[in-house]
């Protein structure tokens, strides 16, 4: 309001003035002032609109907050930042060392999405704890692999052999899975992503099945004779998938259930920053970087 006065009386002052240089006195009318009105509302819509137009491609970032182990998920992360920032989005990544606070942060609201876990341990957090989580979108696959302690492969492994395998339920019963699959154990019929060490029904070494939390067993290889370990947890200790004694197949029952995700709580599979974070996910970009950069010890999705 003080503006369109300030520009009214400029207004004025300036037909003021042209009246006093021409030699004649001239009476301002209502119409006069109306139409000065209206010329100074113009001014300043005109000085709006330009003021907007220029500050909608500096306008600030709507921040997403996503929980990941750091690797290979918050690097993935990482990589996407600025693809996100194109769609309007500042990706903060908040890193976990372990499964379990990652979803409870996600339950509580202190995240908005999370990016470590595959989808059938998603399924079992939710059944054990009461959470209320959900995949909005499939992203990579990371190929179990047996790793070398004591013993430098599975053929030399002796009568007794301690093999470390995860603690968790759904890990336990694919490193059991990949364990059957190179020969040195056999499963009860049906036991499938359900199996412990309990449904071992043959063997033949007597391995001695030692479970230890997932995070921990890379610091406990050169204490075991082999170990069946997590993908990113083998990435975070530097061990290579080309360097494995035995890898997941492909076309394993693991391989398909066990795909990584990002989740959100139910119900927020489709909001627009959560789907924009699963596209730039899936995108080529991203698709390539992974390929690079994890050389076979993370597989992208479609």
């Amino acid at each position: 309001m003080r503006k369109n006065v300030a520009i009214l009386a400029a207004a004025l002052f300036a037909a003021s003035a042209l009246t006093a240089c021409g030699g004649q006195t001239k009476e301002t009318t209502a119409a006069d002032t109306t139409a000065a009105e209206t010329a100074a509302e113009k001014t300043e819509s005109s000085a709006a609109e330009e003021e907007s137009t220029e500050a909608a491609p500096t306008g600030e970032l709507e921040t997403v907050t996503v929980g990941a182990s750091p690797a290979p998920h918050a690097e993935i992360l990482e990589a996407a930042k600025d693809a996100m920032a194109a769609k309007g989005y500042d990706l903060e990544i908040v890193e976990y060392v372990d499964y379990v606070q990652p979803n409870l942060a996600l339950e509580s609201g202190d995240l908005d999405a999370n990016y470590f876990q595959h989808i059938t341990y998603l399924e079992d957090f939710n059944a054990e704890r009461g959470t209320h989580l959900a995949s909005a979108g499939s992203i990579h696959y990371e190929p179990f692999g047996i790793y070398a302690g004591k013993t430098a492969s599975l053929e030399e492994l002796a009568d007794g052999a301690q093999v470390a395998v995860p603690n968790d339920a759904t890990n336990e019963a694919r490193a059991l899975l990949l364990l059957e699959a190179q020969g040195l154990i056999k499963l009860k019929e049906g036991a499938g992503l359900a199996a412990t060490k309990n449904d071992i029904v043959e063997n033949p070494k007597n391995l001695d099945i030692v479970e230890i939390e997932a995070a921990q067993i890379p610091r406990s290889l050169s204490s075991v004779d082999v170990a069946v370990i997590n993908g990113n947890y083998a990435i975070d200790a530097g061990l290579s998938v080309a360097d494995a004694l035995a890898v997941e197949a492909s076309d394993s029952e693991a391989a398909e259930k066990y795909a990584n995700v990002v989740a959100v709580q139910e119900g927020h599979e489709n909001d627009p920053a959560i789907k924009a974070l699963v596209e730039v996910l899936k995108s080529d970009e991203i698709k390539d970087f992974i390929e690079t950069t994890y050389a076979g010890a993370v597989v992208p999705l479609d």
